[in-house]
C-alpha cells in the first residue's frame, strides 16, 4: 500500500495514523463506509478532514473513480472578461470540498475535443463549459463517461445542454435601448467577430431587435468587428472617429469600451459632450473610468455560484422535467459615459 495517494498529497496511512486505526479498516471506510462502526467513522472522517484528504473520496469517490475536481473550460484567460467568474467558481467549488481545473481554447472551438479528452484521463467529476454552442464531439465524449455538462454565461431558453447564465439578447436589446431613451439615433456598433461566439452573437441580434435593424441592413450601417483587445479595438475606432463622426458608440463588452474611451482620447473627442460610448460586462474597474463607464452588467459572480452548486449538487444538471436552465438578470449600469440629448429632438 502507498503512504501517499499521490506525490506530496496524504494518503490513507496518513490518516489511518491520525485517526489512530489501522490502514485496513481507513481502505474499508472508503470502499464500504457502511460496514465501519460509528465512532470509528467519525474518527476517520475528521482525520480525513484535517489532512485535506478529498470528501469526494470519504463518499465512495475511490470506489467510483471521482477525483474531487471539475473542470472549467474558458474562451480567455487573457483579460477580464471571465476573471470574476473564474475566481468566484474556484471559490464556491472549496465550499463543497472541491478545485477547479481550468483550461482556455483562444476562441477555437475545436480544440475543446483534446481539453475534454485531457479532463477525462484526470477523472474529471463534471465540467462547465462557456456559451451554449458547442462542436458535438466533446459533449459525446462527456456523455459516453457520464460526466455532467453545463453551460455558463448564456441562457437560451432552447438550449440542447443545462446552461446558467444572462439572456444576451436582452442584454444587447437594452443597452441600444438606453441609447435611443437617451436620444441617441445616429450609432455605430463594435463588436468582436461572433463566429464560435454564441454570447457576442445574441448581444448583436438583441442591439439589431432594438434599433429595427436587419441582417441584410448591417452591412451597410456603422458596424466594424475587433478582437477583444484594446489596442486592436482602439483602432478599429479610430476609423469611425475620423469619419463622419457617430453621437454614440455600443461596444461589444468593456474591453472594446475602454478602447474606445482611449481612442477619443487620444484625439481630444470629449466623453459624454461630443461622443456617448456604453459597454458590456461592468468588469472591476469599468466604474472607475473617466469618464465612469455607462454598461450592461453581466452577473458573473450569481452564474458562477449557481454553476459550480449545480455541477457539485449530486453530480447532476438534469431533473425530471428535463434540462436545467437558469436565466441570471442583468442589470444596466448607468454612470458618465453616456450623455442624454433627448431634450435636443
Amino acid at each position: 500500500m502507498r503512504a501517499r495517494s499521490r506525490k506530496g498529497a496524504p494518503g490513507i496511512i496518513e490518516v489511518a495514523k491520525r485517526s489512530g486505526v489501522s490502514p485496513a479498516t481507513v481502505s474499508r471506510f472508503f470502499n464500504e463506509p457502511e460496514i465501519v462502526k460509528g465512532k470509528t467513522r467519525k474518527l476517520i472522517e475528521q482525520a480525513a478532514k484535517d489532512l485535506g484528504y478529498y470528501k469526494a473520496r470519504m463518499e465512495g469517490g475511490v470506489h467510483h473513480g471521482f477525483s474531487g475536481t471539475i473542470g472549467l473550460i474558458v474562451p480567455t484567460i487573457d483579460n477580464a472578461i471571465f476573471a470574476e467568474l473564474i475566481q468566484a467558481f474556484s471559490s464556491r467549488l472549496l465550499t463543497h470540498d472541491r478545485t477547479m481545473l481550468i483550461a482556455a481554447h483562444g476562441y477555437n472551438p475545436s480544440l475543446e475535443v483534446g481539453i475534454v479528452k485531457s479532463l477525462l484521463d484526470r477523472r474529471i467529476d463534471g465540467v462547465a463549459l462557456i456559451g451554449v454552442e458547442h462542436e458535438k464531439a466533446p459533449l459525446e465524449m462527456l456523455a459516453a463517461r457520464g460526466v455532467p455538462v453545463l453551460a455558463a454565461w448564456n441562457y437560451r431558453k432552447n438550449s440542447s445542454i443545462p446552461c446558467v447564465g444572462a439572456d444576451n439578447f436582452e442584454v444587447g436589446y437594452r443597452a441600444a435601448k438606453h441609447l435611443t431613451k437617451m436620444g441617441h439615433h445616429d450609432i455605430a456598433l463594435v463588436f468582436p467577430p461572433t463566429k464560435a461566439n454564441d454570447r457576442a452573437e445574441d448581444r448583436l441580434n438583441g442591439v439589431m431587435s432594438a434599433l429595427g435593424i436587419s441582417p441584410d441592413e448591417l452591412a451597410h450601417h456603422r458596424f466594424i468587428q475587433t478582437r477583444y483587445d484594446i489596442g486592436e479595438a482602439k483602432r478599429a475606432i479610430m476609423e469611425i472617429l475620423m469619419k463622419e463622426r457617430p453621437s454614440a458608440i455600443i461596444c461589444g463588452n468593456d474591453v472594446i469600451a475602454q478602447g474606445a474611451v482611449y481612442a477619443c482620447q487620444s484625439i481630444n473627442i470629449a466623453i459624454p459632450d461630443d461622443i456617448s460610448i456604453i459597454g458590456i460586462g461592468d468588469f472591476r474597474g469599468s466604474s472607475h473610468m473617466e469618464p465612469s463607464l455607462t454598461t450592461v452588467r453581466m452577473p458573473a459572480q450569481r452564474i458562477a455560484e449557481t454553476a459550480a452548486d449545480l455541477l457539485c449538487g449530486g453530480l447532476s444538471v438534469t431533473s425530471k422535467s428535463g434540462i436545467t436552465r437558469i436565466k441570471i438578470e442583468s442589470e444596466l449600469m448607468v454612470r458618465e459615459s453616456v450623455r442624454d440629448i433627448s431634450m435636443n429632438y
